[in-house]
């Protein structure tokens, strides 16, 4: 029988390692649209992870820090949010979307080509979602013909995250327009820096680029990069999907549990003081603190059950639509007690997370929540559907 890992040591390794090894200022580095400051940071804080293990405890034993189970896992996202670490923002879908569809769907010759380059610093992006092909992803059309031992591909990705910084592409497309919607998918890898690919990063209400669309013009990918068997590429996504196993949550939950003070110093700026503020105002604080310390509850319910095989179906749909909810309703809150001066819109930080403490662009980024991670309604109809067994219409 395996050993059971010590976690508290590991919570006290992580915890004391985080403050020596933080890059300095990063929040000030990736302010405001310093685009530059943002990849350098990120940068210098993914070599930072990869030396200490940090950044792949979900890989494979034979990687730094591999093969660490998944309360381990836990307890260093959970650390890396309680220590104010930036997030890994440019380098999630590498680390995590890339990396596990590699090493549970990838040939050797994939693997090999190119996991040590997630490692050195290659940003991935996925291309999955089209338009009118977002939570209804099995009706893309991004079309793939064989032509000798390439793809010929053509079509139109949007809302890749960061795709505009990307080295290389998870991209699914129809090879067989005649089958069934999921029957017909491939799974590629492409080299972003081929032919026939223009990207666009598209500007969001709050003036940042977070998101990006592709354009694909007889792009040639390939047969190599070909992850799996031709029209069984739908599979294959649901491990790219399922990959981060809740763990994004756990740690966005523990940012939002940590940012709970920031309510206090927006009542502070708005000219309250603490005992000044009316009724309501407090009551709608107690409100958001009780709703996020019983969602911190409830992700850790969540992950004790997933770590014992016990998951149960409609967990991640539960988790996910309370956290968009609570998320919008902090920033609100946020706005309401800052006042006038939570107008200002400037000093945003990129990739910090959603709650910046600029409050006006933390609300208008929460609401991205309706859709990242699956759109509400699409999770909506998970649990009624598969959950509470409601009949459909």
């Amino acid at each position: 029988m395996s050993e059971e890992p010590d976690l508290e040591a590991l919570r006290r390794e992580v915890r004391e390692w985080i403050p020596k090894n933080v890059p300095a200022n990063w929040r000030e580095r990736q302010a405001g649209d310093n685009i530059e400051g943002f990849l350098e940071c990120q940068r210098e804080w993914l070599a930072k992870l990869v030396e200490a293990g940090y950044a792949t405890p979900h890989w494979e034993h034979e990687w730094p820090g591999g093969g660490r189970s998944l309360p381990e896992q836990v307890v260093i996202f959970e650390e890396m949010a309680r220590g104010d670490a930036p997030r890994m923002s440019l380098f999630f879908v590498s680390l995590y979307h890339a990396a596990m569809t590699l090493q549970e769907c990838g040939s050797q010759a994939q693997k090999e080509k190119y996991l040590p380059g997630i490692l050195r610093g290659d940003v991935w992006v996925q291309g999955f979602s089209e338009p009118g092909a977002g939570s209804d992803l099995a009706s893309l059309k991004t079309r793939a013909v064989l032509d000798g031992d390439h793809y010929v591909v053509n079509g139109q990705k949007i809302w890749s995250t960061l795709g505009h910084f990307a080295d290389h592409c998870l991209l699914l497309v129809r090879t067989d327009p005649d089958a069934k919607k999921q029957a017909g998918i491939t799974f590629l890898l492409m080299d972003m820096k081929t032919p026939g690919i223009d990207v666009r990063p598209i500007k969001q209400i709050t003036g940042d680029e977070e998101f990006a669309e592709m354009f694909l013009d007889n792009v040639r990918i390939p047969v190599a990069n070909r992850v799996g068997e031709e029209n069984k590429g739908w599979g294959v996504a649901q491990v790219t999907l399922s990959s981060e196993r809740g763990l994004t949550l756990v740690e966005l939950v523990e940012r939002l549990y940590g940012s709970l003070w920031r309510l206090l110093e927006a009542a502070t700026k708005g000219g309250f003081a603490a005992e000044a503020l009316d009724v309501e105002d407090r009551r709608r604080i107690v409100d958001i603190t009780a709703r996020v310390e019983a969602l911190r509850a409830m992700v850790g319910e969540a992950m004790v059950r997933k770590a014992a095989g016990n998951e149960q179906l409609g967990d991640a749909s539960i988790l996910k639509l309370a956290y968009a909810r609570i998320l919008r309703d902090f920033c609100e809150l946020g706005m309401k007690l800052e006042g006038i001066g939570s107008q200002r819109f400037e000093n945003f930080v990129l990739g910090a997370g959603y709650e910046t403490s600029n409050w006006m662009f933390d609300f208008m980024n929460s609401y991205q929540w309706n859709i990242a991670g699956g759109s509400n309604e699409i999770q909506r109809n998970i649990v009624s559907e598969r959950m509470l067994e409601l009949p459909r219409g």
